[in-house]
C-alpha cells in the first residue's frame, strides 16, 4: 500500500480539530470515504483552507495514516462559488452531499455514486431545478437495486389503463390501485414525473417548473431515503423549508 495517493474527491463534511486543524470528510473516486486531517487549514494565510470546503471538488493529494489520512496538497476541479450565490443552491447542494455521505462506505470505492455526486452539483451549479435532489436520491435508490414499481400495483400487480394507482407506499416498495392502497395518496402527475426520472427522460423531469406536483415528488424522494438509511436527513429540511 502506498504511503502517499492522489484521487479526486468532493468535501462532503468538515470537523474543527484543535486551533487551527480540520478533518474533512471525502468521498474520492478510487478510494470510498476517507476521513483527514487538513493541518494549518483555519490559518489565514492557509494555501488551500478554502478549496476543503462542503461542496467542494478537488483534486487531493493524501498521506495515509493510522486513523486518519493527511491532506498534503489540494486543487480545484470545479468552482464553489456557484453553490454558495444563492441559498436555494447551497440547500440543494447540501442536501445532496448529505445522502452521498450516508450511503458512501470507508475505504469502498464507490465510481457511480462519485460520478453521481459530482454531476448533481455540477446540475446545481447551473440550474437549480426543484426536481435536482429529488432525482438524485431517487437515482441513488436505484442504483441500490430500490427502483420502485410505477406502472402496476405492487402488492397485486394489476395494471392496464382501467388500473388507477392512487397511492404510493415505501415500505411495500412502490405504487399501490384503489383496491390495495396503503401509504400516502399519490397523483397521476407525480407518478408520471417519477417515471422521467427513472425511465430515460432525466432533461425533462429537470426542466419541471416547481408545483404541487415537484413538490409531492420531492417528499417521496425524501421519505423512500431516509427509509432505506433508517436515519432523517437534516440538510433537507432546509431544502423543504426554503
Amino acid at each position: 500500500m502506498k504511503e502517499l495517493y492522489r484521487d479526486e474527491a468532493v468535501v462532503l463534511r468538515t470537523y474543527r480539530l484543535r486551533e487551527s486543524d480540520r478533518i474533512v470528510v471525502l468521498l474520492t473516486r478510487d478510494n470510498g470515504k476517507v476521513r483527514a486531517v487538513a493541518r494549518g487549514v483555519r490559518k489565514t494565510n492557509s494555501k488551500f483552507g478554502g478549496r476543503l470546503e462542503p461542496m467542494s471538488h478537488i483534486s487531493v493529494q493524501l498521506r495515509r495514516g493510522r486513523d486518519l489520512d493527511i491532506v498534503n496538497q489540494a486543487e480545484s476541479v470545479s468552482r464553489l462559488a456557484p453553490m454558495l450565490s444563492s441559498l436555494d443552491r447551497t440547500s440543494q447542494g447540501m442536501a445532496a452531499i448529505e445522502a452521498a455521505e450516508q450511503l458512501a462506505l470507508e475505504r469502498e470505492p464507490t465510481p457511480r455514486l462519485f460520478d453521481s455526486t459530482v454531476g448533481v452539483l455540477r446540475t446545481i451549479a447551473e440550474r437549480p431545478s426543484p426536481m435536482n435532489v429529488p432525482a438524485f436520491y431517487w437515482k441513488l435508490l436505484a442504483a441500490e437495486g430500490l427502483s420502485p414499481v410505477l406502472d402496476e400495483c405492487v402488492r397485486c400487480a394489476e395494471s392496464g389503463p382501467e388500473t388507477e394507482l392512487v397511492a404510493f407506499d415505501i415500505g411495500e416498495g412502490g405504487a399501490l390501485c384503489r383496491n390495495c392502497r396503503s401509504g400516502v395518496s399519490v397523483s397521476p402527475a407525480a407518478l408520471e414525473l417519477l417515471r422521467a426520472v427513472l425511465g430515460g427522460r432525466l432533461n425533462e423531469a429537470l426542466a419541471t417548473p416547481e408545483s404541487p406536483v415537484t413538490h409531492e415528488v420531492g417528499l417521496l424522494a425524501t421519505r423512500a431515503m431516509e427509509h432505506h438509511l433508517e436515519r432523517r436527513l437534516k440538510a433537507i429540511a432546509l431544502f423543504e423549508r426554503h
